[in-house]
């Protein structure tokens, strides 16, 4: 019998290679196995192994498993983190001791009749690692196993009644589908409706899981419908005593050394709901320019007010911004400040810093100088009166100003549109949602919000003196907390581009990209049936915007150097900007301090706080428009597709702005595939396709104000495609049921290379 052959023993790449494509851990054995290696060899490889192990190329992990550093084994620990913008269950590693961050993990939707799982609950899971990488990051789909902690420690939810007197709350987050028990209520009078916040009980019991009232925090209704995402996302409310002094303490600023503008014909234009007035503006045309203007643009003096490492600082700084909601605004700054003397109140004198700026006739600012000021503001406008006054259509307080104020603004408006058309300003056409809302707190309208040319008008004025601001500082060689916009990513790109290709536009990888870029599409895309999913997609192409020190530019407005210097009333970050500002012009008190707390950390904070704020405000328009169409279920509306997951729909109502889900579920007949790279589901067996931005129309079928969560189901048939066998992409092999298969999910694998990304919404781009 011949000699068995001696396997080579494998390279220091080739051992590292294999433990790098394959699922999971990998232990020495499987090693040894993999490479044919004898029992001499083995010995090596244990020594190999610990070498690569010292040099972090590999990692070892409990078991004496080995995986790629920052891999995480194919059984864990996790704990539910929240969701996607999509709906869909994001969690972590319990465990992660890496200074990157830790890989995205999707978790499965849970099987028929089985909890959904809530924030802050603990699984053990088995991951699959998918094909896809997310901003350099490793992404995994997550099965549950076994629940290891159950309900968070603390629920957000409103009290009701139950049988014989037994009192029940209805959680406010819609994952939690069982309602808890009260088993104390701490001696807390409770009626039917309060809103409470109430902490889990520990203990095994039959039934429904029991809690404790920690605090009744008001009575329901649509007047607690803000508080509830006030109180889930942690934003402060309520200001400390010695901030509220503070404020109150404040008297009016002196001329002193200020320039006076009080002669001057500055307005401020607002919307209709403002409750805070941080800017006014000017314009004339440049006598020693032809074709240019002189605008001037004066934001309310708030460092006067708001000194460094004062107890009315620390507190704005805690907060980061104003949060806005259809019914109120939880301030940055107490309302002593922020209405009273940080607001541009008309006909009364208020301190302020003024940008005068000059442009020439094709809208390029040729110089700038920034001023500590006292002005009066002329007049208090609306967006909607300052158009219909240059529309011809003036009423008794825009009358007066006509001629020598409002026309002037408009002319300077109109050449600064020639600049910024030729910058090349990614020009993204995404209406609002608007709430209206009356004095008892009741919804009375949901509706998209107007678009004027007033509006478009103040934007310019502002954009021009964030950029003046930058520069500015700049030269005075200060501290500047930009206001960053990045490139999208090459696998936003990449995904862009497979969309693109499905409706025959043409998009090249291979140029260096710029805002017009994407214009071109967005022109291309006008007036066909494509136009708004175009739009939607490019948007979720996009970075999103933040605050840095570092200026890397903002490429959505295409200018090199960028900072928010126009509302210190509601954003630290231009209250940083003004500090700054003052120190460098020697302009007296509230300068920038020498010591100040360092730019890059503060830059992350106020990016955090604003996306803080930035859920809550859509979580509270979520429930005001769930209640206003709680009362509409079974009307049928007119809508498109705003959204493709692998679970359902999101549908957005033509006639309110309003959207929903539509649970993949409900749809009729077949087996739906999600192709991720095309944003939409494709019947497996028909061929029918449900497209991102496609018309559809819908019957209502569940709105809820308590979670914010609607409910739609479809009533006409989406899109039949001629050949179904080619409609879905093969790389998908799981299936989602259609009608009379309730409760089983899709478990669809995602394409390799193709990326959830391109899914992220970048909602502040300015």
């Amino acid at each position: 019998m011949a000699k068995k052959t001696k396997s080579p023993f494998p390279t220091r790449e080739q051992i590292v290679k294999y433990i790098q494509e394959t699922p999971g851990r990998v232990a020495k054995r499987e090693l040894a196995r993999a490479f044919q290696l004898d029992a001499g060899q083995k010995i090596l490889l244990k020594k190999e192994l610990k070498k690569l192990t010292a040099e972090g190329l590999i990692e070892r992990a409990q078991g004496k498993r080995y995986g790629q550093p920052g891999t995480l084994p194919s059984v864990t620990v996790l704990e539910v983190a929240g969701t996607d913008i999509d709906g869909e269950i994001l969690a972590k590693p319990v465990e992660w001791k890496f200074d990157a961050p830790p890989p995205i993990i999707y978790m499965a939707p849970m099987r028929a009749g089985q909890r959904a799982l809530a924030n802050g609950e603990r699984v053990l899971a088995k991951l699959e690692q998918l094909a896809d990488v997310i901003e350099g990051r490793t992404v995994y789909e997550a099965r549950t196993i076994r629940r290891i902690a159950h309900a968070p420690t603390e629920t957000l939810g409103v009290y009701r009644e139950g049988p014989a007197g037994q009192g029940r709350v209805r959680s406010t987050n819609r994952r939690h589908k069982s309602e808890f028990s009260v088993a104390d209520n701490n001696g807390i009078e409770l009626f039917d409706g309060d809103l409470v916040l109430t902490e889990a009980m520990s203990g095994k019991h039959l039934g429904m899981p029991r809690v404790k009232v920690i605090k009744k925090i008001s009575t329901t209704g649509s007047k607690s419908i803000s508080l509830i995402a006030i109180y889930e996302h942690d934003i402060p409310n309520r200001f400390p005593a010695s901030v509220v002094d503070e404020a109150e303490r404040a008297k009016a600023a002196p001329l002193d050394k200020r320039e006076d503008l009080r002669d001057l014909a500055l307005i401020t234009i607002d919307g209709a709901d403002a409750r805070d007035f941080d800017d006014a503006v000017f314009a004339e045309p440049d006598p020693e320019n032809k074709g240019g203007w002189h605008l001037i643009v004066a934001i309310a003096d708030v460092s006067w007010y708001v000194r460094p490492e004062s107890p009315l600082d620390v507190e704005a700084y805690k907060r980061g911004n104003s949060v806005y909601f259809p019914d109120r605004v939880v301030p940055m700054l107490p309302e002593a400040l922020s209405n009273g003397w940080c607001s541009l109140v008309a006909n009364e004198d208020r301190p302020c810093i003024a940008a005068h700026m000059w442009i020439d006739a094709g809208g390029n600012l040729t110089r700038h100088r920034f001023v500590r000021a006292l002005m009066r503001s002329s007049a208090r406008t609306t967006y909607e009166q300052i158009q219909e006054a240059y529309d011809g259509r003036p009423n008794k307080i825009t009358r007066p100003l006509l001629d020598d104020v409002i026309t002037p603004l408009y002319g300077a408006y109109q050449t600064l549109l020639t600049a910024r058309e030729n910058r090349g300003v990614l020009e993204l056409d995404l209406p609002e949602k608007k709430i209206d809302v009356n004095a008892d707190g009741d919804v009375t309208g949901v509706s998209v919000r107007p678009r004027f040319a007033s509006h478009k008008l103040i934007e310019e004025f502002m954009v021009l003196a964030n950029v003046a601001a930058a520069e500015t500082l700049e030269k005075m060689k200060l501290p500047c907390m930009y206001r960053i916009h990045g490139e999208p990513s090459r696998e936003k790109l990449v995904s862009l581009k497979d969309f693109l290709d499905s409706i025959s536009i043409p998009f090249a990888l291979g140029q260096v990209i710029k805002p017009n870029h994407f214009n071109i599409i967005l022109k291309r895309a006008e007036n066909t049936p494509n136009s708004h999913l175009v739009n939607q997609v490019v948007l979720r192409s996009q970075s999103q915007a933040e605050y840095s020190p570092d200026n890397i530019g903002h490429f959505g407005l295409a200018l090199k150097r960028y900072c928010h210097f126009t509302s210190p009333i509601r954003r630290y970050s231009d209250l940083l900007v003004h500090r700054a500002l003052v120190k460098g012009l020697n302009a007296g008190d509230g300068a920038l301090e020498e010591d100040h707390k360092d730019f890059a950390e503060m830059g992350e904070h106020l990016s955090d706080t604003e996306r803080r704020a930035s859920g809550a405000e859509r979580d509270a328009v979520d429930r005001f428009a769930a209640l206003y169409l709680s009362e509409r279920i079974g009307s049928l509306f007119k809508g498109r597709i705003s959204g493709v997951t692998r679970f359902g729909l999101f549908v957005e109502l033509n006639e309110t702005g309003a959207d929903g889900l539509v649970p993949i579920r409900t749809l009729n007949d077949d087996y739906y595939e999600h192709n991720e790279s095309r944003h939409m589901l494709v019947g497996k067996r028909h061929g029918r396709v449900y497209r991102l931005g496609a018309e559809v129309e819908v019957m209502l079928m569940e709105a809820d104000p308590i979670t914010g969560g609607t409910t739609f189901e479809i009533i006409n048939e989406g899109e039949v495609k001629k050949s179904p066998n080619n409609a879905g992409n093969k790389s998908f092999k799981g299936k989602s049921l259609g009608k009379g298969q309730q409760g089983k999910k899709p478990t669809a694998k995602k394409p390799k290379g193709k990326s959830r990304a391109s899914r992220r919404r970048a909602k502040n781009t300015k």
